[in-house]
């Protein structure tokens, strides 16, 4: 795969149209960033932003805005029959426009060679060839995850998680039970679960009864509460189930933990 001409982030108004009856004449690869319409091949596209297509040198193309504005990356390429062949390792598709759901990372990929591409500084040529590479993978990992999260929606999720797993450690009395989490983050329980392990490296489970013990071991150690009350500020129904647990975890009752300081 080798590149031709790379624009970033070009933007046109409203009435923008690129006619090609007779195709592109090259390989071109486009991140659609704003609402547009396409016809590729004879067939219509309605085509959401944060979309992506190559299309191939022969394939007849005509796109325009379908809203105030029309924004793309685009990269104008030749390919062999191996570059064509990797494209269907990938499961990219050729001729048709596909919904990636977030376009930041690659178009950052992007912004990356285009600099790359007209520079002349040592390594240029083969740090292009390996970030082609990496546009590829990253747009065929998106295509595959089918999760269509943005960035924004990831770090805002990522933030949430963190919230939730604080609070479980400085406030487990107040801490939300499992179903509570997973629905603040607008995920099923079992989803919930194995990103919390995915993320912390420990089961929800496991850390709301750590945060509620270590919360119990700090009490026991820096005040004169009862057992009891101990309990309930760690989040324990009982003073039983409470007294369980913690002599399971740790070998020793809350009083003997207590004496040992």
């Amino acid at each position: 795969m080798k590149l031709g001409t790379i624009g970033y982030n070009y933007s046109h108004d409203s009435d923008f149209v690129m006619n090609r009856p007779n195709g592109p004449g090259c390989w071109l690869m486009l991140i659609v960033k704003t609402p547009a319409q396409f016809e590729v091949n004879g067939k219509s596209y309605t085509v959401r932003e944060n979309s992506f297509v190559i299309i191939s040198p022969d394939a007849p193309c005509r796109y325009c805005a379908a809203g105030d504005r029309y924004t793309d990356d685009w990269i104008y390429f030749s390919a062999d029959e191996e570059t064509v062949r990797r494209f269907d390792e990938l499961g990219i598709p050729i001729n048709e426009p596909v919904y990636l759901g977030d376009t930041e990372s690659v178009s950052h990929i992007v912004h990356i060679l285009a600099f790359e591409h007209y520079c002349a500084e040592p390594f240029h040529l083969e740090i292009e060839e390996h970030y082609t590479e990496i546009l590829l993978l990253s747009v065929s990992r998106l295509i595959r995850s089918g999760a269509h999260i943005s960035s924004k929606m990831f770090i805002e999720k990522n933030h949430r998680m963190t919230q939730l797993r604080t609070a479980l450690h400085t406030d487990p009395e107040k801490a939300l039970s499992i179903d509570e989490m997973a629905a603040s983050v607008n995920m099923s329980r079992s989803g919930f679960q194995h990103l919390y392990k995915k993320m912390f490296g420990v089961s929800v489970i496991n850390d709301v009864i750590n945060g509620r013990l270590e919360r119990a071991k700090r009490l026991l150690s820096s005040t004169e509460l009862t057992v009891a009350e101990i309990a309930a500020k760690c989040g324990y129904a009982t003073e039983y189930n409470f007294m369980r647990q913690f002599k399971s975890r740790t070998g020793k009752t809350p009083t003997e933990y207590r004496r040992q300081i």
